[in-house]
């Protein structure tokens, strides 16, 4: 596959040629959840003269131009360097071509040692202690990003009913279920809009935390990030797509964090049921995301393995719903809705594979098969037959009405209830922070 790829040869030629450096072999690291490869280049007998500086092995990320901007990933490396978080040390790049030479950090993920067990506490300690530099003390950087506002938050929130509930679980919403949807995403809105803007990588969870030698992880992919609210990066650690912890060991990581930060002079809310607030809500935006993110990875770029993460995702957004009364019909409608389908659906895509190889070599076969064999006879059925037939395939389906009538029915008399109930909580709410939201700035100003 390497010997064919003319991106690897531009690579290998830019390093060569264009660096002047001697390279040994170049292997394949790593490819994310995008068009970005990685690939890990060894330094062999190589005269260390003609190498990188104090590096045995390098990552090579090959990013290919018009669907990937290296641009980000160099500025936000910056900003990461001087809040003191260890990101990979750029050696050499070629924005144009979209390469880049950096540290190679190894590939233990903190996913491997955590699925272990051994030094789970210890791991997320040195985790917790470099999300709190970057959100203190890269406060300032905070500031040369994009925001994490209304536009962003909502794209991602769309793309749940797209691809998970559209795609994946083939459903066909009612208006009122729209209805459901537009509420509960108004509200999660604007619960992110009101939380202190922070520093957010986006993605600060297992697989992107490196184990190091030295200590402390190394933190890969990052060059999504955004200004945003305080609670995101937290809740990505804690709440990983790929392991869960019990809700106990959770509660007392988020209070060990939340006095970290305070101790750092970070604006840490009013009190623990706030700051856990913040954790919860601003997870069911990022899990309700992650659910259409999922589902996309598989049907517009083929990689299904993160169809079996979908589950556990899901099962954050139903236990966060069941915490908060904003959220409490939501909760039941995912539930009743979408819960029951989503194992159905997984099977059904686990299976689409293995029937479509069926079917080509099936289509193959006949070549190699004898032109004698004899035809076989098909039976023709009676009238009589088809008309029974006929009659029990519609008894069938007017019972098939008659349950989805009286179930549309019953989701028009919920939603009513909701999306009163919900919009007055929601309503109430935003004239409440506005009031004392006044106040405070006219203290300010005398």
């Amino acid at each position: 596959m390497l010997k064919n790829d003319a991106r690897l040869s531009h690579l290998r030629s830019w390093l060569t040629r264009d660096l002047g450096w001697r390279i040994g072999q170049i292997t394949v690291a790593s490819a994310d959840a995008s068009f970005r490869r990685y690939f890990r280049v060894s330094r062999g007998d190589v005269d260390p003269a003609a190498w990188a500086p104090r590096a045995d092995t390098l990552i090579l990320m090959d990013a290919p131009p018009g669907k990937e901007d290296v641009g980000p990933y160099l500025k936000v490396t910056a900003l990461l360097e001087q809040a003191g978080a260890h990101v990979p040390h750029v050696h050499a790049f070629d924005a144009k071509r979209g390469f880049i030479a950096m540290e190679d950090l190894g590939n233990t993920q903190y996913l491997t040692l955590l699925r272990s067990g051994r030094g789970v506490d210890n791991l997320y300690g040195e985790a917790l202690t470099t999300l709190a530099n970057i959100q203190v003390r890269g406060l300032r950087a905070a500031a040369s990003l994009e925001p994490y506002d209304r536009a962003p938050l909502e794209r991602e929130l769309n793309l749940m009913p797209e691809w998970f509930l559209g795609k994946h679980l083939r459903l066909d919403l009612t208006p009122e279920e729209r209805a459901i949807l537009t509420v509960t995403n108004e509200f999660l809105i604007n619960e992110a809009l009101l939380q202190p803007q922070v520093f957010v990588h986006r993605d600060f969870h297992s697989r992107n935390l490196m184990v190091l030698p030295s200590g402390g992880p190394g933190v890969i992919d990052f060059q999504d990030a955004l200004r945003g609210p305080i609670g995101y990066d937290l809740v990505s650690l804690l709440k990983d797509c790929y392991i869960s912890w019990s809700r106990e060991r959770v509660e007392r990581w988020v209070r060990g964090y939340r006095r970290v930060l305070g101790n750092l002079g970070a604006n840490i809310g009013d009190s623990e049921y706030q700051f856990m607030r913040w954790f919860d809500v601003i997870g069911v935006q990022r899990h309700i995301k992650v659910l259409g993110i999922f589902c996309r990875l598989w049907y517009r770029d083929g990689k299904i393995g993160y169809l079996d993460d979908l589950p556990l995702v899901l099962s954050y957004v139903l236990d966060a719903c069941q915490r908060y009364p904003e959220l409490v019909e939501f909760g039941r409608w995912l539930e009743w809705r979408v819960s029951t389908q989503l194992p159905l659906a997984n099977a059904r895509e686990k299976e689409a594979p293995q029937r479509r190889k069926t079917r080509v070599t099936r289509k193959a076969r006949p070549k190699s098969r004898p032109k004698s064999r004899p035809k076989t006879r098909t039976r023709k059925k009676t009238p009589k037959k088809v008309k029974a037939k006929a009659k029990v395939r519609a008894k069938v389906r007017a019972k098939v009405r008659k349950v989805v009538r009286k179930a549309r029915r019953v989701l028009k008399a919920k939603a009513r209830k909701v999306g009163k109930r919900v919009g007055k909580k929601v309503a109430r709410r935003n004239t409440k922070a506005r009031r004392t939201a006044r106040p405070r700035l006219k203290r300010r100003h005398k």
